[in-house]
């Protein structure tokens, strides 16, 4: 039987702090719990298929990080660290706890310094998907996609050549708006590119589970680097994605939900609460 997602909605809200953003609501807010997922450089369409999946079984909300799809973007806001806490002030404004909080690319190192901040309890879990944050061990590198172009960016992050972008397929409007989202995420990803080299020992503190999901193929991200970003957690999972690349999530999403569902029965809820 196939049991059909609920329809999306979106939204504005303004947080405390005068910051507008805007979020995608897949289902609805009937427990005060529920999943935060976090894009990464590719924008929010990248988290669509994995939000739909996930709200047969949570209410999830997906918030589009300011300037990214024509959206606002303040001056002052121009960090991981910023959007860390407006995600935390948005947690506290939907009235949520118990949250499962997951991020792909630079979304997982967005996730990371949400579970350094939650003064609050209000994270449960950590999933982080091809992602970035700490500084490359030596011989590793997080490859930029501005230096290298949609064709050679789309070779590396995908392991289906079917999913690869074809820039020649895109109308000037969605060229804009992909130029717009990496100048965007150049702000946010700042020098050096994509991790933050004091991260990693800061990690220790995170005292929520975390599972670390890195496509074997990832051409973006080392899987190397994926278990050096686990192995800096005390409480961390880590599992490698056959026949995936970057956005393991998209590629293998059968493997991912299998993935995330053995690690909440095993660590997130052990005694089945």
């Amino acid at each position: 039987m196939t049991v059909t997602a609920p329809a999306s909605t979106s939204r504005t809200i303004t947080l405390r702090n005068g910051l507008a953003l805007t979020i995608q609501e897949f289902g609805e807010n009937t427990e005060g719990t529920g999943v935060l997922m976090l894009h990464g450089g590719a924008g929010p369409r990248s988290m669509a298929g994995f939000a739909a999946g996930m709200s047969q079984h949570a209410y999830v909300v997906v918030p589009i990080h300011p300037g990214f799809d024509g959206t606002p973007r303040p001056e002052w806001a121009d960090s991981v660290a910023d959007l860390a806490s407006a995600y935390l002030d948005l947690l506290d404004e939907l009235g949520l706890t118990g949250v499962m909080v997951a991020g792909s690319s630079v979304g997982g190192w967005i996730a990371a310094e949400m579970g350094l901040r939650d003064n609050r309890a209000a994270i449960s879990a950590l999933v982080l998907l091809g992602a970035t944050g700490i500084a490359p061990e030596p011989g590793l590198e997080i490859a930029n996609p501005a230096q290298l172009g949609p064709v050679r960016t789309g070779e590396l992050a995908f392991h289906k050549p079917e999913l690869r972008l074809n820039p020649a397929a895109l109308s000037d409007e969605q060229k804009a708006v992909m130029g717009a989202n990496q100048r965007t995420l150049a702000v946010y990803a700042g020098d050096p590119f994509c991790h933050d080299p004091k991260l990693r020992g800061r990690l220790h503190r995170v005292t929520v589970p975390v599972l670390v999901l890195a496509g074997e193929q990832d051409g973006i991200v080392p899987l190397a680097y994926g278990r050096a970003l686990a192995d800096s957690f005390p409480r961390a999972t880590f599992r490698a994605v056959s026949e995936a690349g970057h956005f393991p999530h998209v590629e293998q999403p059968g493997a991912v939900f299998e993935a995330i569902g053995a690690f909440v029965d095993t660590e997130v809820k052990p005694d089945g609460e």
